[in-house]
Formats: structure tokens, C-alpha cells, sequence
């Protein structure tokens, strides 16, 4: 899940190349139990909680973070996702892949709505993700849920759930799989 908008737009012929691991499995796993306990608490349970996964890195952290409130609070809350290619402010400067379908399991009016991402950069898949929701009735709250901050925002958006705050370059990408989280560059082959 390396950074998806630049994974569908690496230049032919171009490869991830892992230098550190930052997160192992395990690591992970703690991290997102940690955040699904902050989730509960700042929500004081999970009554009205509905957890949207951003396409498509997003999305298998939701689906993670619902299993981990099961063990938790012994139940889940709704689960969707949303693909934000049509609502981003750079649509004509990247080519939109509608591989990825949105799913929204109810509607949102008076839900507290957590938008789960796999990786924080610059904000404008958030920023999309905010327009996008509308659509589908007026929160009573959105909250953002993130395993890897890594700076370098452009817009005024900060997570209220992190799994690990990781300076980086612009130049490095971070990819978040459930084996881990790693940090590295695209190489030419």
C-alpha cells in the first residue's frame, strides 16, 4: 500500500525498494489495538461509530480496527469504504483508476464517522475524503484515523488517532501491509 496515488503513477519501469522496516507485524498489531482503544475511549464506546476505509489503503486497516473493537467492546461498527479519485483537487494532472469501489453501509447523519488511511502525507486525500463524505448525510463528528503520519502537509489537517509519527522525505514512500510498515524509494529497474 506504498503511498497508493503515486503507486498507480510510478514511472514504467520502477520499483518499490524497502530500506528500513519501521513496523513489524506485531508492532502493528499493537499500534492498531492501541488505536482502537482511543477510538472506544474518545467515543466513550461505539454506539454511533462508523469506520470508512480510504481506497484502497485504507481499507484492510477498518476492516483490522472493526476485528480489534469486536475483542474490545463485543461488537463492530459498520465498516465501509470510499474511493475519492472524482472528488480530488488534482484530478486532471493523474490518471483516475475506478478500480476501487465505495461502499458506505449506512447513512452518516448523526454517525461519528472515523476515515481510516493507511498513510498521512500532504492531506489532499483527506481534504477529498471530507467533500466525498458529505454525500452521504452530515456527520455528527469525522474523526481520522492514520497508521503512519508522515509530514509534509499542504493543507491544515491533522489525525486524531496515529499509529506512528514517521519524519520522512518527500522523495521516500511508505508502505503499510499487514506484514508491517516499511520506509524506502522507487528505483528504476
Amino acid at each position: 500500500m506504498a503511498d497508493p496515488e503515486r503507486r498507480h503513477t510510478r514511472p514504467l519501469g520502477s520499483v518499490f525498494v524497502a530500506h528500513a522496516e519501521i513496523l513489524s507485524a506485531d508492532d502493528l498489531n499493537r499500534a492498531l489495538t492501541r488505536m482502537a482503544h482511543e477510538i472506544v475511549e474518545r467515543n466513550h464506546g461505539i454506539d454511533d461509530v462508523v469506520l470508512i476505509g480510504l481506497q484502497t489503503g485504507g481499507v484492510a486497516i477498518a476492516e483490522r480496527l472493526a476485528e480489534l473493537l469486536i475483542e474490545i467492546e463485543g461488537s463492530a461498527p459498520p465498516v465501509g469504504s470510499l474511493d475519492v479519485a472524482f472528488y480530488r483537487d488534482d484530478i486532471g494532472l493523474r490518471p483516475v483508476l475506478p478500480e476501487a469501489a465505495t461502499d458506505i453501509p449506512c447513512d452518516l447523519t448523526g454517525k461519528v464517522v472515523v476515515v481510516v488511511d493507511d498513510v498521512l502525507f500532504t492531506g489532499r486525500t483527506v481534504r477529498a475524503a471530507l467533500n466525498a463524505l458529505g454525500d452521504y448525510g452530515r456527520a455528527a463528528q469525522i474523526q481520522l484515523a492514520v497508521v503512519v503520519d508522515r509530514g509534509h502537509r499542504e493543507l491544515p489537517i491533522r489525525p486524531d488517532f496515529v499509529g506512528k509519527n514517521l519524519p520522512t522525505s518527500r522523495e521516500e514512500l511508505v508502505d503499510v501491509s499487514m506484514k508491517g510498515v516499511s520506509l524506502g524509494r522507487l528505483e528504476s529497474r
